[in-house]
């Protein structure tokens, strides 16, 4: 019972060189799709993808300030924020 439980090497070698396998599929079809943006003068797209690969992953944080400059994450705490300040902003008094 204590070998089924334990991994074998074979297994836990396995995982690396499966993900170090996709990784190269994967940049090897962003590359042909950067070579064909660059044959087919699509400008925008060729550089949006040698930008994708230089920088890589950037994750997005959607945090904003409120009136009384707390932290909000919450999506609709955001949007009632922001419907709260464009009314302000628009319904000026003359």
């Amino acid at each position: 019972m204590q070998w089924i439980h334990v991994p074998s090497q074979s297994n836990v070698r396995r995982k690396p060189s499966k993900y170090l396998r996709e990784k190269k599929e994967y940049l090897k079809a962003k590359i042909e799709e950067i070579e064909l943006n660059s044959n087919i003068i699509n400008i925008m797209f060729l550089y949006r993808g040698i930008n994708g690969i230089k920088k890589g992953y950037q994750p997005r944080t959607n945090i904003v300030k409120d009136m009384k400059d707390y932290f909000v994450a919450y999506s609709h705490s955001i949007l009632s924020g922001w419907r709260n300040y464009f009314s302000q902003l628009l319904n000026v008094k003359r």
